[in-house]
């Protein structure tokens, strides 16, 4: 008879948080620590918590970076859900941090395209900057350690993370490298979209199940381009001309 025993494993639901405008009607761009969903934002949050209620899921835990536009999100799923639960905020897990647009204004023009856009390009390396704020290793550095505090704890069997669109790169590119220290720029994030981990007892024991399924439109039929393209042609409308 064999020995063999089934590993025994728990589930992390990963969400970016819904849709938000970063640019108001005349160019200026909107506090991203502040800013809310915008009304595509709630119904896409919605339809991931009807996914869940569907599905008959409950969750043990529900963590949020603390960012607004990742409380509503998760507000609007658990309302779908039914499921009355406190959320938990991991400042950890808040999205890479650009520096400042104004001073995009004085750099060549290849700069500012590199500067919005590198850090999502293909296999990124660490030292990579967002936007000339942090780095990509230094994402790393504070979002893994906290992803590792999350699994030590047994207490929980299904959890929900509300998070954003880099933070979810990091988390899922070390899922895809079974624990490994990467970042894979080039994995698209969806707002409201959801990814599915397992995790087992061993650091190296992640099991991809999901990626990117976005409620409503989970075949993504009329999206060819990524957030961070999208929004630096709405920058480049408004810059000032130099």
């Amino acid at each position: 008879m064999s020995d063999y025993v089934l590993p025994a494993r728990r589930r992390l639901y990963v969400m970016r948080h819904g849709d938000v405008t970063y640019f108001d009607d005349s160019g200026r761009a909107i506090d991203p620590d502040t800013v809310p969903l915008n009304e595509h934002g709630r119904a896409q949050a919605s339809a991931a918590g009807a996914a869940f209620a569907l599905a008959g899921l409950r969750f043990d835990r529900v963590i949020v970076s603390g960012l607004r536009r990742t409380v509503e999100t998760a507000e609007c799923v658990l309302a779908a859900t039914g499921q009355s639960i406190a959320l938990e905020v991991e400042p950890a897990w808040q999205e890479i941090r650009g520096g400042r647009l104004a001073t995009l204004a004085a750099l060549p023009p290849d700069q500012v395209e590199s500067a919005f856009l590198g850090a999502f390009d293909g296999v990124v390396p660490e030292t990579t900057r967002f936007l000339g704020g942090e780095t990509i290793g230094e994402l790393l550095d504070r979002v893994l350690p906290a992803l590792t505090a999350l699994r030590a704890d047994t207490a929980w069997d299904t959890a929900l993370l509300v998070l954003h669109g880099g933070v979810n790169r990091a988390i899922l590119s070390h899922a895809i490298t079974a624990g490994g220290r990467a970042f894979f720029g080039h994995l698209a994030q969806a707002t409201g979209c959801i990814n599915a981990l397992d995790v087992g007892t061993a650091s190296h024991d992640w099991v991809v199940r999901t990626l990117n399924y976005a409620p409503p439109a989970p075949l993504h039929r009329d999206v060819r381009n990524t957030t961070m393209e999208m929004l630096y042609a709405q920058y480049l409308r408004f810059r000032p001309a130099g």
